[in-house]
Formats: structure tokens, C-alpha cells, sequence
């Protein structure tokens, strides 16, 4: 009987994750990005629990990784695209006819966030890194961007959020390497990026909500970084 309970347990924590990328959507409409913001941050926490209950309970199965990628798709693809409907919406406001067709490009944030999760699920590369742009990562920039620099994003030219939205869309599915954050071991030489990339962070969330949006893009910045390093270290070798 107990077994019959536990092996539930991460798909219920995963359902969690689900439930609350649907209240974040709502929140958005409702353009209460704060609370929006908030319902991201619970799907990451419960995105990263429940993988940990399926391999602490030995709990994995089939349907636990589809429902994963399919909530997701809700949390972390279908959220920031509200949140930045909802944001482009009020944006355009009073302006040339054709703007108003404009806050639909936040939707490609969705699709382009699905394509990355069946790249993921089908790329046996990423295990101890990725390629592109983790999914909850990108929610957490537009989430806490649209809480943390609103009146400075609503200043800016509209091509500029465009262009960020379509940069985002392809960092999502690129080929571009991205470090993880699971430590094999403590030692400096396997893990000085990991270490470095937290000691930054931690001086960047003593800018509250906007922090969080610029550690997302320090993690954009040293993963290319290291990746144009490596690079160049390869060329000379050959």
C-alpha cells in the first residue's frame, strides 16, 4: 500500500508545478505580475523536487517524464508568454494600427520553449549540461524582468523587446553550451565556473527582483564565455 502512495508522489509534485504555471497565466491577465512572478518561481521549485522524489523513491516511470515536459510547457513557455502578452498589450497602447497584432510574438516564447523540451527529452548529450537555454531560466528572466524593470522596459524602442524576444526563442533551441549546476565533487578545478557564476549571483540578488533577471543573464554570459573559450583552446590544439 505504501508503494502504491509513494511511486505517486512526483507526478502529484510535478501536477503542483502544472497547477501553479495555470494560476501564473491567470495572475498575468490580471496583470499582477508580482504574483505572476511568484508562480514561476513555484513551478522551478517544484520542477526541481520532483525529480528528486522520483530518484530518492525510485519513483520514475513514463508518464511522470511526459507530464513533466507538458508542465513545462505551461510554467516555464505558455507563463512568460502571457506575462509578456499582457505586458506588450498595455505597451502598444495608442499606437499605429499594426502594433496591436505585436504581443502575439510573445506566444512564439511558448513555442519555441516545446521545441526545447523535446530536444531535451531526445538529446542524450544533456546530462550533465545543456545545449541552449534551460526553459525555467528563460521564464525567470521575462518574469522577473517585467516585475523588476517595468517602467524602464516601457521606455524602451519597440523593436529592441521584439529582437529580445526573438533572441530568447533562439538561445531556447541552440546548440550554444550551457553549464548545469549539479555537483559531482567540491573541488575548484571540476566546478570554478559553477563557483563562480554563485558568487556573482549572490551580490545580484541583493538587487531584489531585477537581480534575479541579471543572474540569468550572467548565466547566458559566462556559458558563452566559456563556450568561445573552449573553442579557441580547441583551435590551437589542432
Amino acid at each position: 500500500m505504501a508503494n502504491r502512495i509513494t511511486k505517486h508522489i512526483p507526478n502529484a509534485i510535478t501536477c503542483l508545478n502544472l497547477f501553479s504555471g495555470c494560476i501564473c497565466c491567470v495572475m498575468a491577465f490580471w496583470h499582477l505580475y508580482d504574483y505572476a512572478l511568484l508562480c514561476i518561481v513555484l513551478s522551478a521549485v517544484f520542477d526541481f523536487f520532483d525529480g528528486l522524489a522520483a530518484r530518492a523513491l525510485d519513483a520514475h516511470s513514463i508518464i511522470g517524464k511526459d507530464i513533466d515536459s507538458l508542465a513545462d510547457d505551461i510554467s516555464f513557455g505558455l507563463a512568460p508568454s502571457v506575462i509578456m502578452f499582457s505586458f506588450l498589450s498595455d505597451y502598444v497602447i495608442g499606437e499605429d494600427w499594426w502594433t496591436d497584432y505585436v504581443p502575439f510574438i510573445a506566444f512564439l516564447i511558448a513555442v519555441f520553449s516545446a521545441l526545447r523540451l523535446a530536444k531535451f527529452n531526445n538529446d542524450s548529450r544533456q546530462v550533465s549540461s545543456f545545449f541552449g537555454l534551460p526553459v525555467p531560466a528563460n521564464a525567470l528572466f521575462w518574469g522577473a524582468s517585467v516585475v523588476g524593470f517595468n517602467n524602464w522596459m516601457l521606455n524602451l524602442p519597440l523593436w529592441i523587446l521584439i529582437i529580445a524576444i526573438l533572441l530568447s526563442c533562439w538561445l531556447l533551441v541552440s546548440e550554444v553550451p550551457m553549464f548545469s549546476l549539479k555537483f559531482k565533487n567540491l573541488n575548484w578545478n571540476d566546478n570554478k565556473v559553477r563557483f563562480l557564476f554563485l558568487a556573482v549571483s549572490i551580490g545580484l540578488l541583493f538587487w531584489g527582483i531585477p537581480g534575479i533577471a541579471l543572474i540569468i543573464l550572467w548565466y547566458i554570459a559566462l556559458s558563452i564565455g566559456v563556450w568561445i573559450y573552449n573553442f579557441n583552446n580547441f583551435r590551437k590544439e589542432c
